[in-house]
């Protein structure tokens, strides 16, 4: 199976993929920037960068192995990847906190932080403006998350239209059964506790699969 962690940044997600780890067994965890994004990597480049994470699923498949991965790809991006399809199952829950706790991260993470990040697009933006930006995509995400037709256009984008195959829920709507994602909101959630969430919902997950009831199985979706 793949377990797909997404979120804005300071959400916990890496913290929280590391903090699971102990209380779950067969599976394997990873960042999505372990794959080093370039200098102003855009919407294109993750899209090529999610068939990357989604070939090392297949691989650990074939061990028994589940890939846990965390990063900033929205669900709709992964359902989309030209290989999605052939992965055992697919299961997404969106790591969140509310604006103020955000704010507070990311200021904590100080100037260098800000550089590194925006790159390129430094001279482009003042601090306010670059952390209003990951305010705006953690509010664009947990609409993706409720509502599958919430402006796609975010990111279904013309460089990538031949490649990915957005039809396989373009036509979904909102209370779809298999749009269908947890949520875990670390706002006040002690670590401790937030890796109990996780670790109940991976479980959770993997029994909806061997009852023959994940609606994001292989076979089941995609066609």
């Amino acid at each position: 199976m793949l377990f797909l962690l997404f979120g804005s940044s300071a959400s916990g997600k890496t913290t929280l993929m590391h903090d699971v780890l102990p209380l779950v067994d067969r599976i394997d965890a990873h960042d999505f920037d372990e794959l080093e994004p370039p200098p102003g990597a855009d919407t294109a480049w993750r899209h090529g960068a999610n068939g990357a994470w989604i070939d090392k699923a297949l691989a650990l498949q074939r061990d028994g192995i589940d890939l846990l991965l965390c990063g900033q790809t929205p669900i709709g991006e992964v359902l989309a990847a030209p290989n999605a399809d052939q992965i055992e199952a697919i299961s997404a829950c969106l790591v969140d906190c509310d604006d103020e706790t955000r704010a507070a991260r990311l200021g904590h993470r100080g100037e260098s932080w800000f550089e590194r990040t925006a790159g390129p697009l430094i001279d482009s933006f003042t601090w306010p403006e670059w952390l209003q930006l990951h305010l705006n995509w953690a509010d664009w995400l947990r609409r993706h998350a409720e509502d599958p037709t919430w402006m796609p256009h975010v990111i279904r984008i013309a460089e990538t239209e031949a490649t990915m195959e957005w039809g396989r829920w373009s036509s979904w709507r909102a209370g779809d059964a298999r749009w269908r994602f947890d949520v875990i909101d670390t706002s006040s959630l002690s670590r401790d506790n937030a890796a109990r969430a996780l670790a109940q919902w991976v479980e959770a997950e993997r029994d909806r699969l061997r009852a023959g009831l994940h609606p994001l199985a292989a076979g089941v979706w995609g066609g």
